[in-house]
């Protein structure tokens, strides 16, 4: 970085050309969620992923259970 930049910048900056390079996303105008709205949120995710989990859990169960139920017609054939 040079001298002369920061020279520059100072110029640029004092003329006022450097308020147009603001980053209006993250400006203090920008509403934000309320602490319900915020729990709310991390609660329906929760649940999402929860029954997701369950999904796949009652899935395993049944994929067991027929497993199990298999060895059992097996182990009567055999005898």
């Amino acid at each position: 970085m040079y001298h002369s930049h920061v020279t520059e910048w100072r110029a640029a900056r004092d003329a006022g050309a450097l308020e147009n390079l603001v980053d209006h996303r993250t400006s203090p105008a920008r509403p934000k969620k309320s602490a319900a709205e915020a729990e709310n949120e991390k609660l329906r995710r929760q649940v999402e992923r929860l029954e997701k989990e369950l999904a796949r859990n009652k899935a395993a169960l049944e994929v067991l259970g027929k497993a199990s139920a298999l060895l059992e017609m097996i182990s009567e054939s055999a005898d």
